[in-house]
Order: C-alpha cells, then sequence, then structure tokens
C-alpha cells in the first residue's frame, strides 16, 4: 500500500469483493492494514445475476465477511442481458456500480485484488490485440478518476500465496466457474501459462516486464501532465485556450480525451497530423478554432453535433461524460439538463464567452421551460447555488491549471 498513497488518517478503504479467493484475501489484507493505521474497511459485494447460483454466492460471501469483522454492502446487478460482448458489458456494469458505491460512502480509495497471475494475462491479451508499450504495461496499480483513486495493491503477488493466505486464517471462499471458461480468452491464456500459483518463471518474466513498461508510461504521462500546464488553460464551462505552437500528439489527445470525458483516447494518426499542424478542425468530438479575443492560441471546445442527449437532472447526475450536478441539488420533478443551444445569446454574461461555448454550455429544463444555466447565473444566483453543475469530466485533464470563472 505505501506507493498507493498518500492516504488520509485513519482511512476508510472501500474492497470489490466477488467471493473468490483473490478478493477474499484482499478484503483479509486491507482490513489488517486499514486497522493498523486506525482505520476501517467497507466490502462492495456484487451480485452480477448471470448464474442461477450468484444470489446465493453473494449472501455467501457477505456471511463470511461479517465473520471477518469487515463491514459488507451488496449490490445487485440486472438486466445484464446476453449476448456479444457480455463479458465487457457485466465488467462495466460491475465497476460503474462499485464506483458508485464507493463515492456514496464518502470513501476515496476503491480496492480490486487483481493479482500478478492476472497481470500475466492481462499483458498477453493486449500483445495478442497489438497494444503498443502503454497498453503491454498491464493494469496500473493507481488510476485516478474524477471521484474516486482506484488501487490494485496486489498486482505482484501471486495467487497462491493469496490462497495460502486465507487457508492459514481459516478463511473459506466461493469458486467461480466461469474463470475456467474456455470459451474465454483469459481462461485459455491461464490454462496454457500452467502456473496456477502464479510464482513461474514466465509469470514472474510478465510481471517485471509490466512494471518497467509501467515506469516508462508514467514518465510518458507525467511529462504530459508538464506539457499541458504549460500550454494549456482550462475553463469551468467545459473548454480550453491552447497556447500558439506545436504541442506534442500524446499531450493533444490527453487534453481531447479530457475535453469529451471519453474512455479511450482518440486515434493516433489524425491526432499527430493536427498536433504537428494545428489548424481549424474538428476531431474526436473536439473543435479546434482560432481564439479570437481570447488571445493568441487556439480554442478547443465540445463539438455541438457530437453532444449527448439531455438526462434527468438528478442529484448527482452526469450529462455528456462531462458536467456533473452536485449531489445537494433537488430540482423540480421532470427536470432534465442537456445543451443550451442558442438560448440566451444576448444575456450580459453570454456575450463574455464564445459562441461555441455557449451552444455546449449544460442548462436544465422542464419540457421547454429554461430552468438553470448555471455557468451565466441565469435565472439568478440563488437558483445557481442550488443547482450547481460542475465540469468534471470522467477523465480528468492531467497538469491543466483550472482557471477561475472570471478569468476571461
Amino acid at each position: 500500500m505505501a506507493p498507493l498513497g498518500p492516504f488520509e488518517s485513519a482511512p476508510h478503504l472501500a474492497v470489490a469483493v466477488s467471493g473468490g479467493a483473490d478478493s477474499m484475501a484482499l478484503a483479509l489484507l486491507a482490513r489488517d492494514w486499514a486497522r493498523a493505521q486506525g482505520g476501517r474497511v467497507t466490502a462492495l459485494v456484487v451480485d452480477h445475476g448471470l448464474r442461477a447460483e450468484s444470489a446465493a454466492e453473494a449472501a455467501v460471501t457477505l456471511a463470511r465477511l461479517g465473520a471477518l469483522g469487515i463491514a459488507a454492502q451488496g449490490i445487485a446487478l440486472r438486466g445484464l442481458a446476453r449476448g456479444p460482448g457480455l463479458a465487457a458489458r457485466a465488467r462495466a456494469a460491475r465497476h460503474a456500480a462499485l464506483a458508485g458505491a464507493a463515492i456514496r460512502l464518502g470513501v476515496l480509495h476503491l480496492l480490486f485484488g487483481h493479482h500478478a497471475g492476472d497481470q500475466a494475462e492481462t499483458v498477453a491479451m493486449r500483445a495478442l490485440a497489438g497494444s503498443g508499450a502503454a497498453g503491454r504495461a498491464g493494469m496500473a496499480a493507481l488510476v485516478e478518476t474524477a471521484g474516486l483513486r482506484l488501487l490494485r495493491p496486489l498486482l505482484t503477488v501471486p495467487p497462491g500465496r493469496l490462497r495460502a493466505t486465507l487457508l492459514a486464517a481459516g478463511v473459506a471462499w466461493v469458486e467461480d466457474p466461469s474463470n475456467d471458461d474456455p470459451s474465454a480468452l483469459r481462461a485459455r491464456l491461464r490454462r496454457a501459462r500452467g502456473d496456477a500459483a502464479g510464482d513461474g518463471v514466465l509469470t514472474r518474466a510478465a510481471v517485471e516486464a509490466a512494471i518497467a513498461r509501467g515506469c516508462a508510461r508514467a514518465a510518458r504521462e507525467r511529462a504530459v501532465a508538464s506539457e499541458l500546464a504549460e500550454r494549456v488553460r482550462l475553463y469551468p464551462e467545459g473548454y480550453a485556450v491552447l497556447a500558439p505552437g506545436t504541442i506534442s500528439p500524446a499531450a493533444l489527445a490527453t487534453l481531447l480525451r479530457g475535453l469529451t470525458g471519453a474512455a479511450f483516447g482518440p486515434a493516433p494518426g489524425p491526432v499527430a497530423a493536427l498536433a504537428g499542424a494545428l489548424r481549424p478542425a474538428t476531431l474526436a468530438g473536439v473543435r479546434v478554432q482560432p481564439a479570437g479575443r481570447l488571445g493568441p492560441g487556439w480554442l478547443l471546445t465540445r463539438e455541438a453535433a457530437c453532444l449527448a442527449p439531455p438526462v434527468p437532472a438528478l442529484p448527482g447526475s452526469l450529462w455528456d461524460r462531462r458536467f456533473r450536478l452536485v449531489a445537494g441539488a433537488a430540482p423540480s420533478e421532470g427536470t432534465e439538463i442537456g445543451p443550451l443551444g442558442r438560448a440566451l445569446r444576448g444575456l450580459p454574461a453570454a456575450r463574455a464567452l464564445p459562441a461555441a461555448v455557449l451552444e455546449t454550455l449544460p442548462a436544465l429544463r422542464r419540457g421547454t421551460e429554461l430552468v438553470a444555466v448555471p455557468h451565466l447565473g441565469y435565472p439568478d444566483s440563488d437558483v445557481c447555488r442550488r443547482l450547481r453543475v460542475l465540469f468534471a469530466p470522467c477523465v480528468p485533464v492531467a497538469g491543466a491549471p483550472f482557471a477561475p470563472a472570471t478569468d476571461r
């Protein structure tokens, strides 16, 4: 845990627990580590509902955690239809449910039990998929998101040691038969590796290579963050101003991804072409144009045609993967959050912003009635304080200083 800090005093950790050996061992280890710091853990147990036994297994896991003195919450996923991409859809739904539960708990750190065997398989899968050096670095031990720090403290630990830890403590676990499903690539790679304990030469070599590539990836990310901090001004209305001159493709890709909140970066070819010769363009959901009255350089805004449709304006709602309604907001029933469009162009606060930015601002509507545009102070400061909307993209923009709203 030490390299993954800093941690608050008396930390409260959330632990993702499937009931299998790896996550049960993580829960046990995390409990002891947190107690030594004067803190505690809460285990989050997801019932994916994909097998008839899953509900019973989740109940057994909750009981086992309780016997270990670990507070636990069950999360039931429903509506996962079988079909193409089931594993990926189930993983996305599970991670979203875990993140939501951790945030509601007020927890900053969410732990996952991926181990050395998992890392070796991930490296092999990405190599087969043709991933570059960054992808072949495997899973990161620490991932920063807008609301959580995701930690994988066991990536160098062989799974055999985790099972031995449980056996020594007299703790049982659930065996998921889907882990041996030969139709899954990960299961086939696990079988081909022939190293169930995870302490063999090939597994160690894969993990060590992932560590080396991960260190190189971290160095590149630090360089990108430094470049963005020097070259970019990021504004709370969700746009950026890029200083004149060339920018590295890696920094531009990171900026584009942050301005859209996309889960993955844009295609490298078009990004490299634009980075080498900046010009008016639209790329990966972002519009690039001269900054005009905002000063020298380039204005980058969300492309209006790519904006997400309105969503119900509930406390904590995220619209367009970028703007989040604050948790304490209480809009009237039937209110939605979506794009402002061409309304309020004559408002004094609106005249301070480029038209390309205005169109993409978040607005709250009830039917055809415009309820609030918090970034413009409409209709008044009291309403906007109650219905605050924050620029909080799913993927933070690394290293870019956040300009205050009054700094144009």
